[in-house]
């Protein structure tokens, strides 16, 4: 297969020595290479501020990365050898992007490669714009082959310098050529959710107003900012997680039947919805900041105690709001949506919570427990889903009691392939049906920069718990509880 995925192209990894590059992108990379899913002649070439580095150093650096994923040291050894280069990029000045790109061109002679190339900025955000203006003036925008441009999230910090990015990326790079990656849409079980909704039309005839009560999106996380503050303090829980990941679920789930499967049908309908949903009142958001508290009998600081942090921070750990999607198949369903840091585990699910009886018989019995049907998707870690139903308990006295119908993924297909790995097939395959359009992004950014821009009140909350009690009450008032099996 190895020929088939643009016959040995050149990796560039700008942000090569970094933590992304070190835990998730090369060791997917040589996975896919193991598997002959990407062409062994291949090279990958970090590239890193650093001037220390040369091609042996950078080599033990990411030997190192691999080795704890079970490799053996000599494959390693071997792998390393034949496909990593590095190349510093000095303080980013012009004469060091065309250092870069005569390297680029050296490595391409020497080593036949077919001219294709994977740009990949895994860089801290503010780094995109110099970046993306030294590639672009070096010439690394063109190629004799193909040239793709891949940009990790967030994209931007509000609408504007969403906009501003989008005008400057364009300025050296067709929109066709850029990928825009969030990890969460590499994830085997996100696309299936579209099978599940397209391929199944049992669960598509429900998927609608008349049949749904509530939907309900979960992004929880067990850590907390992890040495992380420099980027966390400028971000927040919305610019993190809600802008991007939430909110790409929330297009899937709502989004119409698209045309064909393929990029840009998937794109116009997910930009549908987001164009579809209404201005987020106030009243509908609730921001929240974790303080200390007890995750798995271990105590924790709070959020004000990490390193690195302001004493009187206001930014916010926890995001949970209503949002209303105005079309003619979700009109009057809300859409409840929340993340935070320091939750009791980490969880990603979506729960469908369907309208109960209309009538209820048996009332007469003298219990009245009336529970809603729900369908519960679970992304992770407990990759599957369950359908909660009402059964008769055996025996009396009469009882109803709910219980699940579940499938999981890992007892009938084993372990999944890492989300990063699938992201990259794509890239490499020319795919962008799961990465993120331009109009997305601005689309995304129109819902949340106002509410960013409102300075809203932040309720602390307990570490170890599922947030502050005012996200509850967000439900309470209609009538809804957060779903956390």
């Amino acid at each position: 297969m190895g020929g088939h995925h643009g016959a040995s192209p050149l990796f560039v990894i700008l942000g090569g020595t970094g933590d992304l590059s070190r835990r998730k992108l090369f060791p997917a990379l040589s996975s896919l290479m193991r598997q002959g899913l990407i062409d062994e002649n291949s090279l990958l070439l970090g590239v890193a501020r650093d001037t220390e580095h040369d091609d042996e150093s950078f080599r033990a650096l990411i030997g190192e990365a691999l080795l704890s994923r079970g490799l053996s040291p000599d494959d390693v050894g071997r792998w390393c050898e034949a496909c990593l280069r590095y190349q510093t990029i000095g303080k980013g000045a012009a004469e060091d992007f065309r250092a870069l790109a005569s390297r680029i061109k050296a490595l391409e002679r020497e080593h036949q490669l077919s001219g294709n190339r994977v740009l990949y900025l895994a860089l801290p955000p503010g780094a995109y714009p110099g970046t993306i203006t030294g590639l672009g003036e070096a010439g690394l925008n063109r190629s004799p082959g193909w040239t793709r441009l891949v940009i990790e999230k967030p994209f931007g910090s509000d609408l504007t310098s969403a906009r501003d990015l989008h005008q400057l990326v364009h300025s050296y790079f067709e929109e066709s050529d850029i990928y825009r990656l969030d990890h969460y849409l590499g994830k085997e079980t996100v696309q299936n959710l579209l099978v599940f909704r397209f391929s199944n039309p049992i669960f598509e005839s429900l998927w609608n107003r008349d049949r749904v009560q509530s939907i309900q999106i979960t992004v929880a996380e067990e850590l907390g900012i992890e040495q992380r503050a420099s980027y966390y303090e400028q971000a927040g829980a919305i610019r993190d997680m809600v802008q991007n990941h939430l909110t790409q679920l929330v297009t899937l789930v709502g989004m119409e039947v698209p045309s064909t499967f393929s990029a840009a049908a998937v794109r116009y309908e997910k930009t549908k919805v987001l164009r579809s949903i209404a201005p987020v009142l106030s009243h509908d958001v609730v921001f929240g900041q974790y303080a200390r508290g007890t995750i798995n009998g271990r105590e924790v600081p709070g959020y004000l105690e990490e390193p690195g942090v302001a004493p009187d921070s206001r930014t916010e750990t926890f995001v949970a709001m209503k949002l209303e999607v105005d079309t003619w198949r979700w009109q009057g369903v809300p859409f409840y949506i929340r993340t935070g840091k320091r939750f009791p585990q980490r969880l990603t699910q979506i729960a469908i919570t369907f309208r109960r009886p209309p009538v209820y018989m048996f009332d007469s019995l003298g219990f009245c427990p009336i529970t809603s049907n729900v369908l519960l998707l679970s992304l992770q870690p407990d990759e599957g889903f369950s359908l909660f139903f009402d059964v008769k308990k055996p025996g009396e006295p009469f009882t109803v009691e709910t219980v699940p119908l579940t499938f999981r993924y890992g007892e009938t297909f084993g372990s999944l392939p890492d989300a990063y790995e699938t992201l990259l097939l794509d890239v490499l395959t020319g795919d962008q049906t799961l990465f993120v359009h331009a109009d997305e992004v601005e689309g995304s950014w129109q819902i949340y920069t106002p509410i960013i821009e409102k300075g809203l009140e932040v309720h602390p909350y307990q570490a170890g718990t599922w947030g502050p009690e005012a996200a509850d009450q967000l439900l309470y008032q209609h009538g809804h509880t957060w779903h956390t099996r």
